[in-house]
């Protein structure tokens, strides 16, 4: 059981304060709710920009790594189609320091053209490295057009393309910020082995002074009911033949959410999972096969993933992949396996609950989903899932007219 206190300051700033006496260090966690879902289709890749900019300086502090890093301390940041999330880790007896930096920043950043003409530089060389140099790199640029056809989620968190952040303007920017990047937005969880009286009273000092704005509304265009099989093919200079099937499947919050994730691990986590043995083991027609969930908060993606051996068609692979989903959607989910993904989910989340970064993330996200109490009932959940339920979702998503699938075939030299 995680054990939290949480209040709200006047401003609108969600605060979680969670005690753990066992550690030397302190996290600082902020998730804005903001995401590449909230961009304008002809302004994408700025919350991926802002991931970037946030770390640029900010009204008052010149430098954000210097003075956290003299404080002991470290700090990343990611960026998903949903949220955006900054974290520091420091030595307990300098939280201070993280929290002066984290509110510096919410209340503005300096917004210098030098700042964004570096940061727009970095972004867009990360367009080029990770996305259209790198081999695989743009499944998703590809994947997430051919099965989303309305919702945002169409485009990439890097952006639809680079035109439209070496594009991007001061105002732009500045729009982007003060619309979603202040207390009414974000998320504050405080981890570690806190003094919780001067905890909030740092709090109180450095976050309670940011004016409030009005938290906007968000209006998404709703994604229809796929109701016809979709594939593309893409040739490029990959090492295999690589395939990447895309099923519609439910929001975050939908009672058959962790049923789709035991699904997803009974299919496609390990070798000892069915695709695995009926394809790989049995007919050795991938090199690799996996299924997960892209875990989205509105309805999102179920992907099953791989690679051909040598040798071996496309026509080959998908006539065993859909022979196997029909033969695993059709029989009796076995009270062995179920028992055994079960107990892997169960291992998995205590395992990955005993770093202190991770429960402090892991509460903010179920924060953002309605309440942060969530996140100690998430075995319940898990195990009142039964069999029945798994082959009910099963035959729900993993349908020919509900696939979008993308292949990539390797070039030749």
């Amino acid at each position: 059981m995680i054990q939290f206190e949480r209040y709200t300051l006047s401003n609108g700033l969600r605060v979680i304060l969670h005690h753990d006496p066992t550690t030397p260090l302190a996290v600082v966690n902020t998730l804005y709710d903001v995401g590449a879902r909230d961009e304008d289709e002809g302004k994408t890749g700025f919350a991926h920009l802002f991931e970037h900019l946030m770390f640029g300086g900010s009204k008052h502090i010149p430098d954000f790594d210097a003075p956290l890093q003299n404080a002991g301390g470290e700090s990343n940041a990611f960026t998903s189609n949903d949220i955006t999330n900054y974290y520091n880790t420091l030595p307990k007896e300098n939280l201070e320091t993280a929290l002066w930096l984290e509110s510096d920043r919410m209340l503005s950043l300096a917004f210098t053209p030098k700042s964004l003409e570096v940061q727009r530089n970095v972004v867009i060389e990360e367009f080029k490295q990770r996305y259209l140099n790198q081999p695989y790199g743009n499944t998703w640029l590809e994947l997430r057009p051919l099965a989303y056809k309305t919702h945002p989620y169409k485009w990439a968190t890097i952006g639809k393309e680079i035109s439209h952040i070496e594009n991007a303007t001061m105002d732009d920017v500045k729009d982007f910020f003060y619309t979603h990047y202040h207390p009414a937005n974000a998320i504050l969880v405080v981890a570690g082995n806190l003094n919780i009286t001067q905890t909030k009273k740092w709090i109180d000092q450095y976050f309670a002074p940011i004016e409030p704005q009005i938290k906007k509304v968000r209006q998404l265009a709703r994604e229809e009911r796929q109701n016809e099989f979709r594939e593309k093919d893409i040739h490029d200079k990959v090492p295999a033949n690589a395939f990447h099937l895309g099923f519609h499947m439910c929001d975050r919050l939908h009672p058959d959410y962790f049923a789709s994730d035991v699904l997803s691990d009974l299919l496609g986590r390990d070798k000892s999972s069915w695709l695995y043995i009926h394809l790989k083991k049995e007919k050795q027609l991938v090199s690799e096969i996996s299924a997960y969930l892209t875990g989205s908060l509105d309805p999102g993606m179920f992907v099953i993933s791989g690679k051909l051996n040598e040798g071996v068609s496309f026509k080959q692979l998908e006539e065993a992949l859909w022979e196997a989903l029909e033969l695993f959607n059709a029989k009796q989910i076995s009270k062995e396996e179920f028992s055994k993904a079960i107990n892997k989910i169960s291992t998995g989340k205590e395992f990955q609950e005993q770093g202190i970064l991770n429960r402090a993330m892991n509460l903010a996200h179920y924060e953002l989903l309605g309440d942060a109490e969530e996140i100690n009932k998430e075995l319940e959940y898990y195990n009142a899932i039964t069999p029945q339920q798994i082959q009910r979702v099963g035959q729900d998503i993993l349908r020919k007219s509900n696939c979008s699938i993308l292949r990539t075939h390797a070039q030749k030299n």
